[in-house]
């Protein structure tokens, strides 16, 4: 019986998301009004689009699809400008001990993500090795909490839905993970991700017996 191991990026693997933070704190400043990090917690495994319909709500601002269309990439010209010098140093702790374990054990690894820039990050932290597959939102057409990201990734890696674990930082991303009927491990707070099958605040809680587990059983 062979096992799949499927990571979320941002929040798990790298904190991207007070890069997310910045570029769309700053298009709501733009558009005349502020964006607190309390409010960008709900923007956690959303897709650009529906986070953008959010932070249009907080700041009752109405848009044309034009201005929409613009805005979507504005964020993200921005948000990749910030990334631009991301490196080794941004990886979360002790992930790489958890990626080198599995690689050395022949463990098929996927990346389920809504970035639609993963690829480019993996590069730049240099992490991109150990990925067997990499499905993101370039490859797919619904967000989480659907299973879809999750569900493709497993069918890549060769590998049945029920015989995968998933790894995720956001409320959508565990719902999405049982929703395809794989072992959810939550990563942060214990309050939040109450719907996960283990959690753990980040990696250095996690030894290499509890991943063995995952494989074995």
């Amino acid at each position: 019986m062979k096992k799949g191991f499927i990571f979320d990026l941002d929040g798990v693997i790298v904190d991207t998301a007070k890069y997310h933070y910045l570029a769309w704190k700053k298009l709501a400043n733009e558009l005349g009004f502020e964006f607190t990090v309390e409010q960008n917690e709900l923007f956690k495994g959303v897709s650009r689009k529906r986070c953008l319909e959010i932070l249009l709500d907080i700041g009752k601002r109405e848009a044309t699809q034009e201005e929409f269309d613009t805005w979507m990439v504005e964020k993200n010209v921005d948000y990749l400008k910030y990334i631009e010098n991301m490196d080794a140093s941004e990886i979360l702790p002790d992930v790489p001990k958890v990626l080198q374990y599995l690689k050395e054990n022949n463990i098929p690894i996927a990346l389920g993500s809504a970035s639609k820039n993963a690829q480019p990050i993996l590069e730049k932290v240099g992490l991109l090795p150990y990925f067997d597959t990499i499905v993101d939102g370039n490859n797919v057409t619904k967000a989480k909490p659907d299973p879809e990201v999750f569900l493709l990734a497993a069918k890549q890696l060769g590998v049945k839905p029920e015989d995968c674990v998933v790894f995720e930082d956001a409320v959508a991303g565990v719902e999405a993970a049982n929703a395809a009927k794989m072992i959810s491990i939550g990563i942060g707070d214990k309050n939040v991700l109450t719907e996960a099958n283990s959690i753990f605040t980040d990696f250095t809680e996690i030894n290499i017996d509890f991943i063995k587990n995952l494989i074995e059983n």
